[in-house]
């Protein structure tokens, strides 16, 4: 996720670095390929100028500090320019009414109906909410046939009527429905085409006068780019829409669409869509998506998503097993699989700072923990309970049972083994304290050293 936009802000922001003091001379070539960047990642022209203009206009009323570097305080403002350019602050999703009802718009393809459905998850999951789901789309039953199917995943009820070929009046029974089995929020799925035309701008317009939605989201494919922006601009001059929700911002986006579409609509970005899955959907916070295209993670983000993995009650009973020696590959399992459900690999992997930039040209599989599940799986009972007792034979058989290698058979044991010790070490106070006072000097007090 814009990987391209980050190393191009980075060579740019390099260029002042060893300079002394900042300078017209200098923050002017900065900014220009910091302008070429963004325009390269398909930035409204406009809004490219007005932001480099404003940079540069902090930049140069700015004394520099004797602990910080030009460079260093022009990324800062850089950063703080950005999450200002993309909304500042999040903007929660409003959920007053009774039912709340919101609204879906888009073009065909911009992935409104599993946006539905991710939302819907959403708030059952995160907010406690009630919904249903209304497929509204008249014109594609395979879009009425999908969001069924959505909402058997995530155990949400959905309302349609194939017969019926008027969205208003689907809506209408909908929402007379919820009322009456007490759903708390309605989410209606309209229809799209491929491009903006009168005919569908009239409909949603009737069913937004006619429902009166208490939310309407603009859903947007983010890698269109200055297209996305466009249509947001058409749309938001019919609806006047409450919040974008950018979707495909795990697939290789340049970024435009993030970076632009709030100056231009002035409308706030509320979601990101980060895959296929159902609990793949983010709020968006500014500040955070400017550290992640400024290559600084986003370790805030990376910890609210094991939060949501690992509860206190598991943890207290792993660091019990931990302390006594009793870790096993049951408990290696249950790890992995709670790591996979946090998100795409890499994607975390960047979220650490200093990380996306060493892992960025590192093709890393979602599929790169299926070799260990297999061998894992391999295993009886016995031996997933009690790691020592895998030999020689053992190591052979769970290779051929896998299919991988006998090399990656030991290479999982050793790390396995080596975790395990790690772990222990860390529960040890006397071991801890130990290794502290063996550390090298230079690693207390005055730092760590240079790698």
């Amino acid at each position: 996720m814009f990987d391209n936009l980050q190393d191009k802000l980075d060579r740019a922001l390099k260029t002042l670095k060893g300079q002394g003091k900042i300078t017209e001379i200098n923050v002017a070539e900065t900014l220009k390929e910091v302008r070429k960047a963004l325009l390269d990642a398909d930035v409204n022209y406009k809004v490219a100028k007005q932001f480099t203009d404003t940079v540069k206009e902090k930049a140069l009323g700015q004394n520099v500090l004797t602990a910080v570097s030009p460079g260093q305080l022009l990324v800062k403002i850089t950063h703080d320019e950005l999450a200002l350019l993309m909304g500042g602050t999040k903007e929660d999703i409003y959920l007053g009414g009774n039912p709340t009802i919101i609204l879906m718009s888009g073009l065909q393809g911009s992935g409104k109906t599993t946006f539905t459905g991710k939302l819907a998850n959403y708030l059952k999951t995160k907010k406690g909410k009630n919904p249903l789901m209304v497929a509204c789309d008249v014109y594609r039953p395979a879009a009425i046939d999908q969001l069924h199917v959505l909402g058997e995943q995530i155990g949400i009820p959905v309302f349609s009527n194939k017969e019926e070929k008027n969205p208003i009046k689907i809506a209408e029974a909908a929402i007379k429905q919820a009322k009456e089995n007490g759903n708390s929020v309605v989410l209606i799925d309209t229809a799209g085409r491929l491009a903006v035309d009168e005919q569908m701008m009239n409909e949603i317009a009737n069913l937004k006068a006619s429902i009166k939605p208490n939310e309407i989201l603009f859903v947007v494919d983010s890698m269109t780019g200055q297209d996305a922006v466009n249509t947001a601009k058409a749309f938001n001059e019919r609806l006047n829409f409450d919040g974008v929700i950018l979707t495909k911002l795990d697939g290789d986006t340049r970024g435009g669409a993030a970076l632009s579409i709030k100056s231009v609509v002035n409308k706030p970005i509320k979601f990101i869509g980060t895959g296929e899955k159902m609990d793949a959907l983010d709020v968006f916070y500014p500040e955070r998506m400017a550290d992640r295209i400024l290559g600084m993670g986003d370790v805030v983000t990376l910890v609210e998503r094991a939060q949501e993995q690992f509860n206190e009650e598991e943890a207290r009973k792993l660091n019990k097993k931990i302390a006594t020696n009793k870790f096993d590959f049951n408990d290696f399992l249950a790890q992995l699989n709670q790591i996979k459900k946090m998100g795409n690999v890499k994607d975390l992997m960047g979220m650490i700072p200093g990380v996306g930039k060493a892992i960025k040209d590192v093709d890393i599989n979602d599929d790169a923990f299926k070799g260990i599940e297999a061998i894992i799986f391999s295993m009886t009972p016995a031996e997933r309970g009690n790691p020592d007792t895998i030999n020689g034979s053992r190591r052979q058989r769970l290779a051929k049972g896998s299919g991988q290698g006998i090399q990656e058979v030991n290479k999982l044991l050793k790390q396995f083994e080596d975790t395990r010790k790690m772990m222990r070490m860390m529960n040890d106070k006397n071991a801890m304290a130990k290794l502290m006072r063996n550390m090298p000097k230079g690693m207390m007090g005055g730092g760590m050293p240079k790698m």
